[in-house]
């Protein structure tokens, strides 16, 4: 086939219904998260936890939040970097567990850190020890035995115990174990992930990212280095182009019928939706101005601390600034933003969208 010529109607239409956006939504929730790929497990409950909202703006409110519970405590799904991911995906990562921290020559942080886990392998030992005897147990549970405490410019100082969790975890020695409410409990990573076979990383890395690609449908084949999962996806899918956007992209053909098979509905999104998170992607194809607010002084805040974008077919129309009051038993909404006046039936639409969200949390809804 040539390369696909994408206008940027096209392009946002399959980022939708690669995303399970669209009106045909998924029927379960291990459905969705294969599909997907992953949910962030932000910890965060402005309006709900990330992954939970992920979930309900995907299912909708049949969707019961002790699926994922025990989608989790049943090993179907695991933690792996912050991201509930299908355990069978875990063969994916064990090569470069293997191979942590990465292949030579090695960056001097790397260096760093590789020394600072050798001088503290007694520490190491003895939490793997208590691990082997009571896990899972919470990091507050575990000892701290570190002859050389961890130093940093930010918030892991005087951390030991939760940065050489972290490290050990890069390593594949232990894993997070589900959770007590808030608190990540650990184990080893034998007794969390499932015994599969490690895929060799070359393979490994070309199947991770056409997996991402299936759940972003459009993507760079290259991006700036971020912090947790890619924004880019290699040589994964078909090279294309978006009118009036510069640069090449990557499409999944699975949605190239996007032109006859596209239905599009209303959906508020959790701020850390992945249809959101490529800012850069969201800006050239959505035309969407956005940033995540909860770590902005409150006066410099233009939208709210979790302010939930509004997606409305394939645009992305709004946000809408709410808060979920549990002591008063009420999701509060302060403010819906338009970036264009709202039709009457979008209002509509999006009104609904938040009386099904407050009925979905158990609350009342509440306008400011």
């Amino acid at each position: 086939m040539g390369t696909p010529q994408l206008s940027r109607r096209d392009a946002r239409r399959i980022a939708v219904r690669a995303q399970l956006l669209s009106a045909d939504r998924p029927e379960t929730v291990l459905d969705t998260v294969r599909h997907l790929g992953f949910l962030q497990a932000d910890p965060t409950e402005a309006v709900a936890r990330n992954a939970d909202l992920v979930l309900w703006s995907r299912l909708g409110s049949r969707y019961d939040r002790r699926e994922l519970e025990e989608a989790v405590g049943t090993g179907q799904l695991v933690e792996l970097d912050m991201r509930l991911r299908p355990a069978e995906d875990v063969a994916l990562y064990r090569a470069e567990m293997a191979g942590w921290p990465g292949p030579g020559p090695r960056k001097e942080w790397q260096v760093r850190t590789l020394g600072w886990l050798e001088a503290n392998d007694a520490c190491r030992r003895d939490i793997l020890d208590k691990l082997y005897d009571e896990g899972p147990l919470p990091a507050s549970a575990l000892p701290d035995t570190t002859a050389v405490p961890w130093e940093s410019s930010g918030w892991t100082n005087d951390r030991n115990v939760r940065k050489l969790l972290d490290l050990m975890a890069a390593r594949g020695e232990v894993a997070a174990a589900g959770r007590e409410g808030r608190v990540k409990l650990w184990d080893l990573a034998e007794r969390v992930y499932p015994d599969v076979p490690v895929v060799p990383l070359p393979e490994a890395l070309a199947e991770r990212d056409r997996r991402r690609l299936r759940g972003l449908g459009i993507a760079r084949a290259k991006s700036p280095k971020m912090p947790g999962e890619p924004d880019h996806v290699g040589e994964a899918g078909v090279l294309a182009t978006v009118e009036g956007v510069p640069g090449s992209w990557r499409v999944d053909p699975a949605y190239l019928d996007y032109r006859t098979t596209f239905r599009g509905r209303t959906a508020l999104l959790s701020p850390l939706d992945r249809l959101v998170f490529d800012r850069r992607r969201i800006a050239e194809v959505f035309g969407f101005d956005y940033q995540l607010e909860m770590y902005k002084p409150a006066a410099k805040r233009r939208w709210g601390y979790w302010a939930m974008p509004v997606l409305h077919g394939d645009r992305l129309v709004g946000k809408v600034d709410a808060a979920a009051d549990r002591e008063a038993g009420v999701l509060r909404v302060h403010t819906v933003h338009e970036d264009e006046p709202f039709s009457k039936a979008l209002t509509g639409a999006v009104d609904r969208e938040l009386r099904d969200l407050a009925g979905w949390l158990d609350l009342e809804l509440e306008r400011g």
